[in-house]
């Protein structure tokens, strides 16, 4: 399992390109023609740290969620997507890696951060339909790179930050934190805060050729994030982001 970062060739450490290199199967799960440029970037990725012809990849579609799940409903359906992709994965396993070689998915940003490829290995592991050993190789997260667009830190002195979701911060402000990295938010929950003194640092798209990048007090950045959002998803039919929120002090 390799992090390849939030998208940029260069942002790969050399841990990653020594474990590209030592790979004979790539495994790639293909999203759809609205999404194609995402396994697009995987490609650029091997063809710029891979020589050609050393490797094969493999692709397979992977299976749809149910995103109207909402409340109660929400967990199991992630439950049956990933044992739906677990199934998937190991039959790829199975039929496309031979005992004596190397395979390899390639993993936005950071496996450790948000994302769910560890725990579908250990669930194929654990269903015994297939049996393999596997190491992790860290990525650079869209939180960093985010952070380093902004030239800004995650925390200030002293103080924590946190990481959650949009889906958790439609829930309310965390408690005791000035400083929250939201990720994960298809409905810009950022704009019920837009009355509050908090600045915002949002990008989209991080570390490729069409990123996006807005900072500023949320009152006056939050249209302009909307309109700039809107205008990406129509453009390219889907989008990546994530933002991170200051409070400022006297907000305490």
């Amino acid at each position: 399992m390799i992090g390849i970062g939030a998208g940029d060739p260069e942002q790969l450490t050399l841990q990653a390109v020594r474990a590209l290199r030592d790979t004979d199967v790539f495994f790639i799960l293909d999203k759809g023609e609205v999404k194609s440029d995402l396994t697009g970037l995987r490609r650029d990725l091997l063809d710029a740290h891979v020589p050609e012809g050393t490797y094969r990849v493999v692709e397979a579609r992977d299976p749809e969620r149910d995103r109207s799940a909402g409340g109660a409903a929400y967990s199991p359906a992630v439950g049956d997507w990933r044992s739906a992709r677990a199934g998937i994965y190991a039959r790829l396993i199975a039929e496309e890696l031979d005992e004596d070689e190397t395979g390899a998915f390639l993993v936005w940003g950071d496996p450790a951060l948000y994302d769910s490829t560890l725990a579908i290995l250990e669930e194929v592991l654990a269903s015994g339909a297939v049996d393999f050993a596997y190491d992790v190789v860290p990525g650079i997260s869209s939180v960093s790179s985010l952070a380093a667009r902004h030239r800004t830190g995650l925390n200030r002195v002293a103080r924590p930050v946190q990481i959650t979701t949009g889906r958790r911060l439609a829930e309310g402000f965390p408690q005791g934190v000035d400083d929250v990295v939201v990720m994960l938010d298809a409905h810009q929950g950022f704009r019920r805060y837009a009355g509050e003194d908090i600045d915002i640092f949002w990008g989209a798209y991080l570390g490729t050729p069409d990123e996006i990048l807005v900072s500023g007090p949320i009152a006056e950045a939050a249209p302009e994030i909307e309109r700039l959002r809107a205008e990406a998803r129509e453009r390219k039919g889907w989008i990546m982001d994530t933002y991170l929120l200051r409070r400022n002090p006297r907000e305490r």
